[in-house]
């Protein structure tokens, strides 16, 4: 039996399984553009996020360092516990409304920013690499190229991690970051 002599619809038989298949596989290109896309929008979800809750922990950082204990003496807080309840002071007196969880690792567990055992600052333990690397608010310009989530230091003041990165108590050049004079750098689990 010759091609020509096969019913009408045997004969397209053949372009309708290839149609099919180039839709199948389209399908799967577009499921993974989409997938892409979703990834790529919840991990910029999380880096807003983070800088949201990292400005709350550099404000309460602040708040309790400029809250000047009784004798005029102004200190950092010891512990993340103190930004919820500082016993400085008669009553209640809060800095922090809770302590967060980490939106990039999931976990209530931060890297704690030591001076002279008192918290300066907090960051995330994430490794992973950054979307933003610029366009940052005035007090987060020193994220700027930073190359780890864990690299995006929130400390009171801001631009602590610049003042204390020039040098160090003996006068010695310290290299640019965290800062190697009187620096304690904690993980702690909250």
């Amino acid at each position: 039996m010759r091609r020509s002599d096969w019913p009408a619809g045997r004969r397209n038989a053949g372009f309708t399984y290839l149609w099919i298949l180039f839709l199948v596989a389209l399908m799967g290109i577009g499921l993974t553009v989409a997938a892409e896309i979703t990834a790529t929008a919840a991990q910029r979800d999380k880096e807003k996020a983070l800088l949201a809750i990292g400005r709350q922990f550099r404000t309460a950082i602040g708040s309790y360092y400029e809250a000047q204990a009784p004798g005029g003496v102004r200190q950092y807080p010891a512990s993340l516990e103190d930004l919820l309840h500082d016993r400085r002071f008669p009553g209640v007196r809060r800095h922090l409304r809770k302590l967060f969880v980490d939106p990039l690792t999931g976990k209530a567990e931060w890297g704690e920013l030591r001076i002279a055992g008192r918290i300066v600052g907090l960051y995330s333990l994430s490794e992973r690499v950054p979307m933003k690397q610029g366009g940052f608010e005035a007090d987060d310009t020193s994220f700027h190229g930073k190359q780890k989530y864990s690299d995006w230091v929130f400390s009171y003041p801001s631009d602590l991690m610049v003042q204390t990165g020039a040098e160090n108590a003996s006068g010695q050049a310290v290299s640019p970051g965290r800062p190697n004079f009187n620096v304690q750098i904690d993980k702690k689990v909250w």
